[in-house]
């Protein structure tokens, strides 16, 4: 459909929804401070609708505006990506859109590693949400359990892993730097 043909079929779809509500234009203008005059020629199609009118409007009548323009239905917003196995580390993507903002959920399998800590541009915030986390940053080495979070400067040298008690499970949000380094590192031969 082009923009001339979706843009025809807001005044019809404007009408008929004031005339379910059973508002009239004077009750309408009154609520939305656009003339009478105004909301009739949107109605009619004898002026262009803008977000100035629409956004009023949907205001007005409490729905949202992509019902006055007739968006099309939002697709499934699950997110069904495959799992990433990185370094004994199962890593699922639970964002879809490349850059910026990244989430993961991550599984850190239960094992006796030793710390290598990094460091790379960027921000991170951990959710633990099961088992027991060790977390190094800096000078702090600590042990996270289910339901505590952790945010943190990335340029601090850190790291996270099993605490060889167990398996943790935990959220993990940072920007494409944090992918880079987690997600698509290559392991340092040895």
């Amino acid at each position: 459909m082009t923009t001339d043909e979706v843009l025809a079929e807001v005044g019809p779809r404007l009408r008929r929804l004031r005339k379910e509500r059973e508002v009239t234009l004077a009750a309408l203008s009154e609520s939305t401070g656009i003339s009478v005059s105004t909301l009739s020629r949107l109605e009619s199609g004898l002026r262009k609708p803008s977000l100035e009118l629409l956004l009023p409007i949907a205001q007005a009548h409490q729905v949202p505006l992509d019902q006055l323009v007739g968006a099309p239905p939002v697709g499934d917003p699950r997110v069904r990506a495959e799992p990433i196995v990185r370094h004994g580390r199962t890593f699922w993507p639970l964002s879809r859109q490349p850059g910026g903002l990244q989430a993961f959920k991550v599984l850190v399998p239960r094992s006796e590693e030793k710390p290598e800590l990094r460091v790379h541009e960027g921000y991170e915030w951990l959710y633990v949400m099961s088992g027991r986390l060790r977390v190094v940053l800096g000078e702090h080495d600590v042990v996270m359990t289910a339901g505590e979070a952790a945010e943190f400067d990335t340029r601090v040298p850190h790291w996270f892993g099993s605490t060889g008690e167990g398996s943790a499970e935990f959220l993990s949000l940072f920007g494409p730097q944090g992918e880079r380094m987690h997600v698509r590192a290559r392991p340092r031969k040895g």
